[in-house]
């Protein structure tokens, strides 16, 4: 699938923002009356929408205001119902989130009440303060940011993935507690990851990653007395991936950070459990991919995130313990490309030592998967979206202390089922 219908895909959604606190979105209610926009329904677009639907980010249109509005509103109503917008793709019957960007059965009655009653303005009086998003960071104004020199990418062709480095100059470390991701040229940016890469413990891979863009994600914002370290010295390396788009691009990337003014209870490492060795067989409608990976140490899981391309049908993430019982941690029952979620459990999913975490994967790679490149090609691991990629991300901490333990062996398999 070309950029450009991944991107159209992406803008014609209604995209939520992260909200802490517990959403119903089965809740039913008697349906409301004379509902108008100021009054009722901006409230909901404010809170769940906003993030993405406003001016200089990717959505079509902007919700801060009824006239941008009303153009979308039965698009509105379509995509809420049947809830496709907000993204969510977990399945509700196992875990409970934090960023749970689903709406409420109200909001959702409240806005189809809006539409069918002819999408009525109201008293513009009753309309709340439109959201702040101090210049445009979601995250808000960071405390510093790190940018990477301009970079040209071509109309067409294939870009090797470009890695570039940039100092921090700190004289001291430095505890994050947000961090956010923005491109000029976003219209070519398939991703970036930013990796800490400490000169006085290069060799160390547990923890380095820093933070990551991709379609859908949203800024990483870590909970209170939670922080990812970059120690005095470090040097900040973006791997960047561009995807021509058929226009020639200037992108310059950068990377906000907000710091704490002191150093946290709990440090958080990001560690993927990844599986590079599988082929899936060309025309394969369901090929299964495990990968495993065992904590040697007490610790406690505060994110999940999986990551796979346009093949990918289901992700699964379970935990096996010790005493042979298992639970399932993470289940996304219909993987989105384009909607790359992470997901935060309302409270730290306690990791016993000895704990195998086992991330089950499918893909699709039939004719019947319209997003599929070229379904007569078996497929493997690679950079390139036509390729295939089959990783769990688990952001952590260790209970014991905020130093980090040395590294079990993760395994990998992959089947056909």
């Amino acid at each position: 699938m070309k950029r450009k219908a991944i991107l159209l895909v992406t803008a014609l959604a209604l995209c939520g923002a992260i909200t802490l606190s517990t959403t119903n979105a089965n809740r039913t209610e008697p349906a409301p009356k004379n509902v108008t926009f100021s009054k009722d329904v901006a409230p909901i677009l404010f809170k769940s929408c906003a993030e993405c639907h406003r001016p200089g980010e990717i959505a079509p249109f902007s919700v801060l205001s009824y006239k941008d509005v009303r153009p979308w509103a039965k698009s509105i109503k379509e995509q809420v119902v049947s809830k496709e917008m907000p993204p969510w793709h977990a399945d509700e019957k196992h875990g409970q989130w934090l960023n749970d960007r689903r709406l409420s059965g109200k909001e959702i009655e409240t806005i189809t009440a809006w539409v069918d009653g002819g999408a009525k303005e109201g008293n513009p009086k009753e309309m709340p303060a439109a959201p702040k998003f101090p210049d445009g960071w979601a995250i808000g104004q960071p405390d510093e940011t790190f940018s990477i020199s301009e970079q040209t990418v071509p109309a067409t062709g294939v870009v090797a993935y470009q890695y570039l480095t940039v100092p921090t100059n700190f004289k001291e470390d430095r505890w994050i507690t947000a961090a956010e991701i923005r491109s000029t040229g976003r219209a070519a940016v398939h991703h970036v990851i930013v990796f800490i890469q400490d000169p006085k413990n290069a060799s160390r891979t547990d923890g380095n990653l820093l933070a990551g863009f991709a379609p859908g994600e949203q800024p990483a914002r870590f909970l209170p007395g939670h922080a990812k370290k970059v120690p005095a010295g470090s040097i900040l390396r973006f791997q960047m991936h561009y995807t021509p788009n058929g226009t020639a691009t200037k992108d310059v990337t950068t990377i906000g950070l907000k710091y704490a003014k002191e150093a946290p209870k709990h440090q958080v490492f990001t560690r993927p459990v990844l599986n590079m060795r599988f082929t899936i067989p060309a025309g394969a409608p369901n090929h299964e991919v495990k990968s495993t990976y065992v904590f040697n140490e007490e610790a406690h899981v505060v994110s999940f995130m999986p990551h796979m391309h346009l093949r990918g049908k289901d992700f699964e993430v379970k935990a096996i313990y010790p005493d042979g019982t298992s639970k399932i941690l993470l289940n996304v029952p219909k993987y989105d490309f384009n909607w790359q979620t992470y997901y935060v459990p309302k409270e730290p999913v306690a990791i016993p030592k000895g704990t195998k975490i086992e991330c089950t994967a499918h893909y699709d790679n039939s004719a019947n998967n319209k997003f599929n490149p070229d379904p007569t090609k078996d497929v493997k691991w690679g950079d390139q979206t036509w390729e295939e990629m089959m990783i769990g991300w688990l952001s952590y901490y260790y209970d014991g202390s905020n130093s980090a333990k040395p590294m079990a062996a993760s395994s990998s398999s992959g089947g056909q089922q």
